[in-house]
This record gives C-alpha cells, structure tokens and sequence, in this order.
C-alpha cells in the first residue's frame, strides 16, 4: 500500500486500488405486503458494494484501514466466531492491500479441528488464526491479554464487528445516500455500528430502525455509546425492534426460513439469513401491523450476501 502521501491521502488510495461501487444501487421491488397498504419497499444493495468486502463490512472497515494506514500501522488484529463475517471481509482486505492480519477466533478447542469454510477463507486469504479459551475471549480487550496477542504492539486493533467510533462514521455516509430517498430504513444489528452512523447520516425527517440479530437487549446502550464516541452526542432518530432474532446470533427458525423463502421466490435475490433476511422479516411484520403511514416509503439495507 505504498504512495500513500500528503497528496495521496489514504482514503483516495484505498478507493483507488479496491474500486467500491459507491454510492450502491437503489432498487424498488413491487412486494404486495407493502403495496397493499400503500407502502413502497426499497432494496439498498450495499451487499453490491465489493466483491470481497460487502455490504457494512466495508463501511466499517474502510474508514478504520484509512486510520490504521495513517498511522504507520502494518497489521490488522481483530476478533470474532468460527463464522465471522467481519473476520473473513478484514482477511480480504489485507490480501488486497497487502497487509498482514491477525484473527483472534472464540473457542480454543478449534485450534486442532479442521478448518469450516469460513476460517478456511480467512486462512486463505492470509490471516492469521489465534484461537483462544472463552474466557480469554471475553477479556479481549484488556491490556495484559492484547500484550500477548500483540507483542510488538505494532497491531491496529479492529474491535469484534468492526463497531467503534470510525465505523460509525465511516456508515453516516449509508444514511447521507439514503437522504430523500425514503421515510423509514431498515438495517440489520450485530454489534450496532452500522445504525449509530446510519442515524447520523439521514435527514431530520427520516427515521431507521434496527433489528437485533442477538439476544440480550444491550444493543441500545451500545448505539448510544458509539454515537457519542463518534459525534460527541445523539444522532438521528432510531429504534430497536428485538422481535426477530429467530433464537439468537446464528439461529433461524422455520417461520424464518419460510419467509426468507417466499421472498426469494417473489424478487428473486438470495437472502443471507442471520441477517438480512431477519431484518426484511421485521420490517414486512411491521408493514403487516400497520406500523407505517400510508403512502411511506421503505428501505431496506442488503448489508450482506449469502
């Protein structure tokens, strides 16, 4: 990632070499949920976004490679499950920009099993996986416990889910390219990066909605911290329905997969399933229950692929 200069700063040089296609497109899809109640669906397909790096990865991500990048750091270290989608789009982006990158995966008893696809992946594309015990995990971010999984202290740390301060910021940019676009925006939550900047990005006029795909109920203080790390204060108008998680990260349910299913069939897209297709699922709910005014028009952020 060499050339990156006062007059190239890093954010021109990463568009430059990893070409997202931004803004992503905006498509309308004829549902008959919404139509019959006078609602337009929208489709915001920030899963089209990078081959490699879809969807809120690469909001999340890009703006913290630009931080690590100007600060002289060479190393990617961060943390997530045997399926993390955040660790497979942080290993793609080192191999495409060359640099190294480091995995803590949760679970040290993985360390002597055969690789499932997705670390395998992450292995691939050059990451280096450290497996660590649960409870190691769940000290991550202490400093004796980075110390070790960082020695030379040279590593830009990316939180799990690529949630902090610079994701925020770097996802403001999805709610400024939905503004008068639609009155109510959709978006699926993990670890809540994505809404914190999505809020801060639509107009005063526009609300977003956040659909929880873990249990527990914590996401809400997690939004406000992050927007206040990233704006210095609230932002936007938000709301968390926690109605959808289908039992949990990772979890479906049979009405789950039934209804991802018929969407399919109706508009043909595949639906990644431990998110997309639980937010699409909240929201058509939601338009069944009556929730939005006649005549609103709906998005619906794609933040992933199957």
């Amino acid at each position: 990632m060499g050339g990156v200069t006062s007059d190239n700063p890093p954010g021109v040089a990463l568009r430059r070499q990893l070409r997202p296609q931004l803004p992503s497109p905006l498509t309308e899809v004829a549902d008959e949920d919404f139509a019959r109640r006078g609602l337009r669906l929208l489709l915001k397909r920030d899963d089209l976004i990078h081959p490699d790096i879809p969807g809120n990865k690469w909001r999340k991500l890009e703006p913290n490679l630009r931080a690590a990048l100007a600060a002289g750091h060479r190393t990617l270290l961060t943390f997530g499950g045997a399926y993390s989608n955040h660790l497979r789009a942080t290993a793609a982006a080192g191999r495409l920009l060359g640099l190294p990158t480091v995995g803590v995966v949760r679970g040290d008893e993985l360390a002597g099993k055969p690789l499932n696809p997705s670390l395998a992946r992450c292995a691939a594309d050059g990451m280096r996986l450290v497996f660590v015990d649960r409870a190691t995990y769940r000290r991550k971010t202490d400093p004796d416990v980075l110390a070790r999984l960082d020695p030379d202290g040279d590593a830009y740390v990316v939180p799990e889910g690529g949630s902090n301060a610079e994701a925020a910021r770097g996802c403001a940019e999805l709610g400024r390219e939905l503004r008068g676009a639609a009155g109510v925006v959709g978006v699926a939550c993990g670890t809540g990066g994505t809404l914190a900047g999505l809020a801060a990005g639509l107009d005063d006029g526009q609300r977003a909605i956040g659909f929880p795909v873990l249990k527990g109920g914590f996401l809400g203080a997690e939004v406000e911290r992050l927007q206040q790390e990233a704006f210095g204060g609230p932002r936007g108008h938000w709301a968390l329905d926690d109605r959808f998680h289908a039992g949990g990260y990772a979890r479906t349910s049979p009405e789950l997969e039934a209804f991802a299913a018929g969407f399919e069939e109706r508009h043909g897209i595949a639906l990644e399933r431990l998110y997309v297709a639980k937010m699409l699922h909240g929201l058509t709910t939601l338009a069944r229950e009556g929730a939005f005014a006649p005549g609103t028009t709906v998005a619906a952020v794609i933040t992933g692929t199957p």
